[in-house]
């Protein structure tokens, strides 16, 4: 099995959250792959960006679709940080990503950016929204996509497999057999989130899942443990 260790954020617990020091530092780790988060700025630039306002992660406050482009380029993402662009972080690392897209309008942004830079081998698309992955799919022949969910029972594997999601990412705290038998019965891929503790990856391992995304790079080193 080919087990991925996924970057959350690049490395948030080491790093500013969705900021390209992040994404070089988990490069630089050894991690398999990096999740973002985009949004789209009140002038329609996709932004990496995981709330819907700015006040927790940057020095603005307020919606971040309130704000252009060159506002959000003013304020401090952490350490000195900017609010990237998708288009720079793919510039930044040659790592794989997951981006989680927050809406169908998203959505329509990225697929334009993955037809014209051909990313569908690169980038896998994820969100909670099943109308967000059904409009990439749409937008975007070939396109890998992942439904994510945090609260959740069996239903969630129906929802992945009409959304025409090959993954699912969920949350480790509320996943049971019974929910990956079910998953696997449908041949979807598993992905667990957050992933932080050994307790944590014990049963990732158990559960023999696709992956574990976590917020840091030490979670790799152990990637192998085998409860």
């Amino acid at each position: 099995m080919n087990f991925l260790t996924i970057g959350h954020r690049g490395i948030m617990g080491v790093e500013p959250e969705n900021t390209l020091r992040s994404f070089v530092a988990a490069e630089q780790a050894g991690l398999d792959m990096i999740e973002l988060d985009l949004r789209l700025s009140g002038d329609g630039a996709l932004v990496v960006m995981h709330d819907a306002d700015l006040d927790r992660t940057t020095d603005g406050t307020g919606p971040v679709a309130d704000r252009t482009l060159a506002e959000l380029r003013e304020l401090d993402a952490g350490l000195g940080e900017r609010v990237p662009l998708f288009e720079e972080v793919l510039d930044a690392v040659g790592l794989p990503l997951q981006a989680e897209i927050k809406d169908v309008a998203a959505a329509r942004a990225l697929a334009e950016v993955m037809l014209r830079r051909e990313l569908t081998a690169r980038v896998e698309v994820s969100s909670f929204h099943e109308d967000a992955i059904t409009e990439i799919t749409r937008l975007v022949p070939g396109a890998r996509t992942a439904l994510i969910a945090g609260r959740y029972g069996t239903d969630v594997v129906g929802r992945a497999v009409r959304a025409g999601a090959a993954t699912v990412c969920l949350d480790i705290r509320r996943l049971t057999l019974e929910i990956v038998e079910r998953a696997r019965k449908a041949d979807l891929r598993i992905i667990a989130w957050v992933v932080n503790t050994q307790d944590h990856l014990r049963l990732v391992r158990a559960l023999q899942l696709d992956g574990a995304t976590t917020d840091y790079p030490q979670i790799k080193l152990t990637g192998r443990f085998t409860a």
